[in-house]
């Protein structure tokens, strides 16, 4: 008796370790789909992506991709949202990585309009109309506008108890920070051209931290 109580124990803690190497495992495949889905899903786009492309890609038949992902659409869901924490961990790092609210507003803006050109499958999701009828997509815009704003309103916030910004509201003053980002998306995303981004968004810097008016 004594020792099958010795062994019931042994035995619990192999299970455990098999189901936490599987589990691993499982998250590092997982991520290794999602990581070459996103170079596929970027070169030609969602609609023209196939499941036998992300296969081939992985050097691996479609069976064991299905056995993660229901469908190419829980693919790119799982790859947009990788991409989103990317750009959250990106900007997270470039606010914090200086003291004034000057500095921390304009690292914020050039990481965030810089992230098009890396994080394509994030903003495809964000602007492409031909994506609409997906209902996951409408969360991930949602909520993108929303925490931008927080963001933003967060930064102003913290200009203003610095006496650094002069803000009457911050709310408003973030809406118009990123209406302005956005206005710059277009020719950044949709006509896929060289833009002077740094001069356009000094710009947009100039008249956010100076004004227009004769001082």
């Amino acid at each position: 008796m004594s020792g099958l109580i010795y062994i019931l124990p042994l035995l619990q803690v192999k299970i455990i370790i098999f189901w936490l190497i599987y589990m691993i495992n499982k998250e590092e495949f997982r991520k290794k789909v999602i990581i070459t889905a996103a170079q596929i899903f970027s070169r030609y786009g969602f609609k023209k992506t196939t499941m036998d492309e992300i296969a081939k890609g992985l050097k691996m038949g479609k069976s064991s991709i299905y056995y993660y992902f229901k469908s190419k659409e829980e693919i790119f869901e799982a790859v947009v949202l990788y991409e989103a924490n990317i750009l959250r961990n990106e900007l997270t790092k470039s606010i914090k990585s200086v003291e004034s609210p000057v500095d921390k507003m304009r690292n914020y803006v050039f990481v965030r309009m810089k992230a098009f050109e890396k994080l394509s499958n994030y903003y495809n999701a964000i602007f492409d109309k031909n994506l609409d009828h997906f209902d996951f997509i409408e969360k991930i815009r949602s909520k993108y506008d929303r925490e931008e704003l927080a963001i933003l309103r967060l930064l102003l916030y913290h200009g203003a108890r610095k006496k650094v910004f002069n803000v009457v509201n911050s709310e408003y003053t973030a809406l118009a920070v990123q209406t302005a980002l956005k206005g710059l998306e277009v020719p950044l995303f949709w006509q896929k051209r060289e833009v002077n981004i740094a001069d356009r968004l000094n710009g947009i810097l100039e008249v956010l931290f100076n004004g227009i008016l004769k001082k």
